[in-house]
């Protein structure tokens, strides 16, 4: 939301007014100074929206203010056209209000344009939280990354590295935009202070990892003629692409990191498919590239790579996970969820193999849901009360 700032306004009066942290405002706008701001700007303030108001006869501003429970100064803040003194019953004027949740709806079918429509909406009603694209898909879609916090610690999580897991990537969405309220109305989250978790956690979350895969799936081959001929021919003429993981071009991307990769590329495809090949080498595809590259840049502490199905995680990879925190955060998470841990797997290659094998910290494969791919609908309430706490844990843990 944002208002015209007034004489004598600053950041600081916004938060007391409507009872926002201050450190969300200040977030929301990083070039403003706290102090008093010249008349004529405008601020953004998070987690805030207006409902219009139709008067009736005999209401005043102290009227509505006392029935609706909102400071009177707020009532003149977001009517700034208005003379209080003046108002007729055939006038409207603003009443604020903290949004409900959820202001996205992620029980839908998530591609890459549900998913742009969303980040937009969450950015422009929680401005605290950041963007930046990280690369970009084989046809040139945005791989964006979505920061929330100002820890030193740095936690990753990603979804929809595969096009048929795409559900994934609607319950990374949920997840932001629970936190993103709980922030603004300074509630807890499984008991932990949600403001606690900003203040000491970084999350850095890339929603969909393989938006040209999801795509795919939910919308059959792409208008590009080229294109679309190859994948129907990997496809085997089918036009149902619900059982692809791979990306446009038939490369597994969660079989793409150098870790242990020429032990995995002998007993995989050895060409282009719909899942399961890793590609003529390590890191050929722009998205694995995007992927490696954020890691290396951004320095994450941790990685959770949210893919399905299975009810499992996987937190180990070769011995050279650290201990005994991966332990201890793989414990932690099958306590919340239900979901059991698994310290090896016979797999490599994967982007939670590589980033342990590379920086030596914890990284985990979380397998959510149960069933054939892609997911149901039907499960995802299910899926994200038993995903939430372990999204929570890997910001506390």
């Amino acid at each position: 939301m944002e208002i015209l700032v007034r004489n004598g306004d600053s950041l600081w009066y916004y938060s007391r007014l409507l009872s926002i942290p201050y450190i969300l405002i200040k977030d929301s706008n990083p070039n403003m100074h706290s102090g008093n701001i010249e008349a004529g700007k405008k601020v953004h303030l998070p987690g805030i929206a207006v409902q219009r108001y139709k008067i009736k006869n005999g209401d005043t501003f102290f009227k509505i203010a006392e029935e609706k429970d909102i400071p009177i100064d707020a009532l003149y803040l977001f009517n700034q056209q208005v003379d209080p003194k003046e108002i007729f019953v055939k006038d409207e004027i603003n009443i604020p209000y903290v949004l409900p949740f959820p202001c996205i709806q992620g029980k839908r079918k998530y591609d890459s344009q549900v998913l742009k429509r969303d980040i937009d909406h969450l950015m422009q009603t929680y401005p605290f939280i950041k963007k930046q694209t990280i690369g970009h898909s084989v046809q040139g879609k945005p791989i964006d990354m979505l920061i929330v916090g100002k820890g030193k610690k740095k936690v990753h999580i990603n979804g929809s590295f595969h096009g048929n897991e795409w559900i994934t990537t609607a319950i990374l969405m949920k997840f932001i935009n629970e936190y993103a309220r709980a922030l603004t109305i300074e509630a807890s989250m499984n008991d932990v202070s949600s403001l606690d978790l900003y203040k000491n956690t970084t999350l850095l979350a890339v929603p969909m990892v393989d938006p040209d895969g999801v795509d795919l799936v939910l919308h059959g081959p792409p208008k590009d003629a080229e294109l679309k001929e190859f994948v129907l021919n990997l496809n085997k003429g089918k036009k149902d692409f619900s059982s692809w993981k791979a990306n446009i071009r038939g490369v597994d991307l969660n079989n793409q990191f150098p870790a242990r990769w020429e032990m995995e590329q002998p007993r995989k495809p050895k060409k282009p498919a719909p899942r399961d090949y890793p590609g003529k080498a390590p890191l050929s595809e722009p998205e694995a590239i995007a992927m490696a590259q954020a890691a290396q840049k951004y320095d994450f502490d941790r990685v959770v790579a949210l893919h399905t199905q299975g009810k499992e995680l996987y937190w180990g990879f070769e011995g050279e996970e650290p201990m005994p925190v991966s332990q201890q955060i793989a414990d932690e998470f099958e306590r919340v969820s239900g979901y059991k841990a698994i310290r090896y797997v016979d797999s490599y290659a994967g982007y939670k193999d590589w980033f342990i094998q590379e920086f030596r910290r914890p990284g985990f494969t979380i397998e959510l849901g149960f069933g054939v791919n892609p997911l149901p609908l039907g499960q995802f309430d299910k899926i994200y009360e038993e995903t939430r706490g372990i999204l929570i844990a890997s910001l506390y843990m």
